[in-house]
């Protein structure tokens, strides 16, 4: 392989690699807003991270003016959805937290996919 195409090649991933970190911001903000404005000193972002995570994300500024951030990762597995928040270690979800992910993930395909459609042009 010469140094040209190996350069070009090395620029083609760096573009794909951008513009899939572009897309996951841009779900992440429709996600975050799946359940109601997001006030204008929190940062909430849900997004799909890839085939088998899901990951739920907020910062806000306490009462205490302390910046409070909890990020909770979701891991699809065969046997069952598991989840870790932080330094803690990866535990099951319960019946109640498995329907509330399953009504978020259908309302983020949903939202995300209408998003796309608009920006595309396609009537729905």
């Amino acid at each position: 392989m010469s140094l040209l195409s190996g350069f070009v090649k090395q620029r083609a991933a760096e573009r794909r690699a951008q513009f899939k970190k572009a897309l996951i911001h841009f779900e992440a903000k429709i996600g975050g807003e799946l359940f109601g404005q997001v006030p204008a000193d929190h940062r909430r972002e849900f997004f799909c991270l890839d085939q088998h995570t899901w990951v739920w994300h907020e910062e806000w500024t306490d009462a205490n003016g302390q910046r409070q951030v909890v990020t909770t990762r979701y891991d699809v597995r065969p046997q069952g959805v598991l989840k870790s928040q932080g330094p803690m270690q990866y535990q099951p979800l319960t019946r109640e937290e498995a329907r509330n992910l399953l009504r978020a993930v259908r309302m983020y395909r949903e939202r995300v996919g209408s998003e796309y459609d608009r920006m595309l042009g396609h009537s729905t």
